[in-house]
């Protein structure tokens, strides 16, 4: 299996939760109310999953080794795209939440910035899961030997292995902060 493999399945659960959330928002615009426990879930599933897990391999493996090789003009720029992307996903993710937490406090105006945020967040996985399989992974694939690929997979699932245990020490610690005088 090349390294892009394992990417491009978690791609493939990305795009199950992306439709979970289309789903949701159009239950949104016509309600004109916020399923609050599926935006956490989203939420939450966007933070660790698609950001940290995924793209965390994305960015701190595959990019990081790609970085390093003599590559094309255009798949440099490509690259960079992607990583601001990335950066654009987290900071729609992060109002998203912080228009539910508003939501859900009772701040009724706050439905239209979920609403908003939660359609951005739709409209763009689609395209940008599309532009990585499509158009980069496998015309990149070719600056890797065997040898590296393979050495990426196997970071890879080691990465993959750390992840569960990262989520919940770094939720212990933002609990104690939080909690201390």
């Amino acid at each position: 299996m090349k390294p892009i493999g394992p990417l491009m399945i978690e791609h493939r659960l990305i795009e199950r939760m992306v439709a979970l959330l289309g789903g949701v928002l159009e239950t949104m615009k016509k309600k004109m109310e916020v399923n609050t426990d599926l935006i956490n879930a989203g939420v939450d599933f966007f933070r660790t999953y698609a950001d940290r897990t995924h793209h965390g391999k994305e960015e701190e493996i595959f990019f990081r080794d790609l970085s390093m090789k003599e590559l094309s003009a255009e798949a440099r720029k490509m690259m960079e795209r992607l990583i601001q992307e990335h950066i654009w996903a987290r900071q729609a993710v992060m109002k998203l939440a912080a228009a539910n937490t508003r939501y859900v406090r009772g701040d009724r105006d706050a439905l239209k910035d979920a609403t908003y945020e939660l359609e951005k967040i739709v409209t763009f996985y689609p395209i940008h899961i599309e532009k990585e399989d499509k158009e980069f992974f496998l015309p990149v694939m070719r600056y890797f030997s065997k040898q590296e690929q393979q050495a990426m997979l196997d970071e890879f699932w080691k990465f993959d292995q750390s992840m569960i245990h990262e989520k919940y020490r770094t939720m212990v610690e933002e609990e104690e902060k939080a909690r201390q005088p």
